[in-house]
């Protein structure tokens, strides 16, 4: 079965676009790009390359080979995946090297998903650009775990759920298996070095590479695919992009994509997600929710707490669960609302003109009320003792420390000068304008009036 490639994925200069434009032309229409001349100044791009264009192993094994890490096997598949081997950066070198040099037609190794970063803090190997900075996803658990009930999730050690923020690493040939991203959020991907092709699938076809249960995915488009069980796969049409050295691709939220190393390649790869994608988001985890709780609907009359047994089966399966969603959205929800309190007491104003930064935090609350009217309909959170306790958590310094990312976040993004850092007590003063602090957020109604309250608190502001 040959695939049908009509187009190619839109090229343009990083350069030539500010933020507002980058939003409303691929973020707000979900559209995929390839972005130079973002990358020429990452330390990453001096450090991690040879002369000859070829990734410097000698430098990974030296500075970060006692790093564990994932490596995949690209011949073994593994359930929906490929097989997954575990082993220290300085092993996984050794075997690139090994095969590079003799050729002895073993497996081709690649190395995914190295949470680089939250490894190695102090090492800057590169600065997120700022098209792709507002990223509620990463600024968050820089503060926070995403699981609350840590005894729960034994699996997701320290590092392995901290963030997601990646370094791949592979040879020619090595590759990653039809997929659309995690919690079908944003990505993007810059080539240190080496070059890969990227196969696109429109979401409006995501259906077609799915079996008629819509549970099992194609998992090579260029193998030979069972067409009983995956009859659309010949109905597919597919974009394609080579991506050279120092490009940045951005990958919307449900594309499908299939990606080879056509060389071999070192990449820097986040997940992100934000006020344009939290629909996707949302879509994601009630469909995920539902299959969790009618795949195991036989033990609902014996078990004794049915709902937190689906909770934590969607955390394992999808990375996150309905109850995580919602104190994530609740944090972050406050944090908008106290950066939007300052804002408003400094300038003396919050109309739809005055600021690109209050704008951009303005819809970030009305997404977040718009999906938690959704949450509402769905009968979203049911599991008990599910809330976040106000003063406590501005007592908290993990608080303190997410609002200062976000403030210096959105200053950034919108080239717009930044608030002098919150305290503690400042914090408590911009709640009080709007909420009690002694009151909790037990449910996405709680949310919904909360930001009801805030905006009506505002509305004097607004023209």
């Amino acid at each position: 079965m040959r695939i049908e490639i009509i187009g190619q994925i839109e090229k343009i200069n990083g350069k030539d676009v500010s933020y507002g434009d980058f939003a409303e032309r691929y973020l707000a229409k979900n559209q995929p790009v390839v972005i130079s001349d973002f990358t020429e100044d990452w330390r990453a791009r001096e450090d991690w390359v040879n002369e000859n264009g070829r990734p410097n192993l000698h430098f990974f094994a030296t500075h970060f080979g006692k790093s564990r890490v994932q490596v995949a096997d690209c011949d073994i598949r593994e359930y929906t995946d490929q097989k997954r081997l575990e082993m220290s950066v300085t092993e996984f070198v050794e075997q690139w090297t090994d095969n590079s040099i003799e050729n002895k037609g073993n497996s081709v190794l690649y190395l995914k998903d190295w949470h680089f970063v939250k490894e190695y803090p102090d090492y800057t190997a590169y600065k997120t650009p700022a098209l792709f900075s507002d990223d509620w996803l990463n600024i968050y658990l820089d503060s926070y775990q995403m699981h609350e009930d840590r005894d729960n999730f034994q699996k997701y050690d320290q590092i392995s759920c901290s963030d997601y923020r990646f370094v791949y690493m592979g040879g020619k040939g090595s590759w990653t298996p039809l997929h659309a991203d995690v919690f079908r959020s944003y990505s993007w991907s810059a080539n240190v070095c080496g070059k890969k092709r990227w196969l696109f699938l429109l979401p409006s076809q995501s259906h077609l590479v799915y079996d008629r249960y819509m549970k099992n995915c194609v998992y090579n488009i260029f193998e030979e695919v069972n067409e009983t069980k995956f009859p659309g796969l010949k109905k597919t049409t597919w974009l394609e992009c080579i991506q050279e050295p120092g490009e940045i691709i951005f990958v919307p939220s449900g594309w499908h994509h299939q990606v080879y190393n056509l060389e071999d390649t070192i990449s820097i790869n986040h997940n992100w997600l934000n006020a344009y994608n939290l629909s996707w988001v949302w879509d994601l985890l009630w469909k995920d929710y539902k299959d969790t709780e009618e795949s195991i609907e036989d033990i609902r009359d014996i078990c004794d707490d049915f709902e937190a047994i689906c909770q934590r089966n969607l955390a394992a399966n999808t990375g996150m669960n309905l109850n995580d969603f919602f104190i994530f959205m609740s944090r972050f929800s406050l944090g908008n609302m106290v950066l939007l309190q300052s804002y408003s007491d400094k300038h003396k104003t919050l109309n739809s003109c005055s600021s690109a930064m209050a704008k951009n935090m303005l819809l970030n609350l009305s997404t977040i009320q718009k999906i938690m009217m959704m949450m509402i309909s769905a009968g979203g959170i049911t599991a008990k003792e599910v809330y976040l306790d106000l003063q406590e958590t501005l007592d908290g310094p993990q608080f303190l420390r997410f609002v200062r990312d976000m403030g210096r976040t959105y200053a950034m993004i919108h080239k717009e000068e930044e608030d002098q850092a919150l305290s503690s007590e400042e914090l408590l003063q911009k709640l009080s304008s709007f909420a009690d602090p002694k009151m909790q957020i037990c449910s996405p109604k709680d949310l919904v009036e909360m930001i009801n309250h805030h905006n009506t608190f505002t509305s004097y502001l607004l023209p």
